[in-house]
């Protein structure tokens, strides 16, 4: 049955990390109730599964509503036996929360405790307000240092967007890619040199897996086979890689708070917010669907905007 989950996963053009997510929540439902074939259940175990999780495993809103998507996907489009109205589910309720954002300051304190390719990806990330799969996935081809902009390709939704190009990191970028060039020659002449393509690309243009410009941006140390032929392919850098050497930066630089590599990603849009950049163009960069989204820093901005406390005047 999971095969046939992957089949219409592939079918509709899901992301990896959608197909992983789905395939997680669909076993642990089957797991929950004794391994029974889900052709066997229909809606009482499937809202017994998700008020399990949101009661007894207490779960957010969120985590909920990615196991609910699951499971109406499992019925709706690979059993082909909709579910239908759940009348005692138990919704988790949906907090607003606002993002961590780090302040100028603590940007360049971290940015100070690190170095090398992990510098260059986490100044790429606040610099362009990338996401981290987006700076992973990122191939030589999409930089284009005469616009001075960052073509991202599939991003989060599927979406294609341009972004900036930040102007201090071209020569750093520039010599990172000689590196990347001379580890791609490398590879070729050891018969090598190949790069994983989206869908059938790889049928259709053969030789372009092995040029450069569809190399990734920001390479492995290890080659894998890959395909049917088995070709040995350089994937992209473990994205455990950049959030390790990030917290232990912010270890070193002494800052407490509760960030993440992708937390950059929010300083660069309350950063541009503070220095006067409207609202629309921030939600084009970052590849926002709706608005709403972006507007979440404007309540960063007007939290953390110089206000003096009545004690001060006492």
């Amino acid at each position: 049955m999971l095969d046939r989950v992957h089949a219409v996963c592939r079918r509709r053009h899901f992301s990896m990390r959608t197909e992983e997510s789905y395939i997680h929540w669909i076993r642990r439902f089957i797991f929950f109730h004794n391994k029974r074939h889900p052709d066997t259940m229909a809606e009482p175990e499937v809202q017994a599964f998700l008020n399990h999780l949101a009661i007894e495993r207490q779960v957010s809103a969120s985590t909920q509503t990615i196991a609910l998507n699951a499971i109406v996907f499992l019925y709706d489009a690979v059993l082909e036996k909709p579910l239908g109205h759940m009348q005692g589910l138990k919704r988790v309720q949906r907090r607003q929360r606002l993002p961590v954002v780090l302040s100028v300051d603590e940007v360049k304190a971290t940015f100070n405790s690190m170095n090398g390719t992990c510098l260059l990806m986490a100044q790429l990330i606040y610099g362009a307000g990338l996401r981290v799969n987006e700076c992973l996935s990122m191939r030589v081809k999409d930089v284009d240092f005469n616009a001075k902009t960052l073509n991202v390709r599939d991003g989060k939704g599927g979406k294609d967007r341009t972004t900036l190009l930040p102007a201090q990191l071209l020569e750093p970028l520039q010599q990172h890619l000689l590196k990347v060039a001379q580890l791609h020659a490398t590879d070729l002449a050891r018969g090598g040199g190949y790069a994983e393509m989206p869908g059938g690309l790889f049928r259709k243009y053969p030789s372009a897996s092995r040029s450069l410009g569809w190399q990734f941006l920001f390479p492995s140390t290890l080659l894998r086979r890959w395909g049917q032929g088995q070709q040995l392919v350089r994937w992209h850098m473990a994205d455990t890689t950049i959030q390790r050497a990030f917290k232990q930066a912010l270890i070193q630089a002494g800052i407490h708070k509760h960030a993440s590599i992708h937390t950059l990603r929010h300083s660069f849009a309350t950063h541009l917010l503070s220095s006067g950049t409207d609202i629309r163009t921030i939600q084009l960069l970052l590849g926002h669907r709706n608005l709403q989204t972006t507007m979440i820093y404007t309540h960063v901005i007007e939290v953390t905007k110089s206000v003096t406390s009545p004690f001060d005047r006492l």
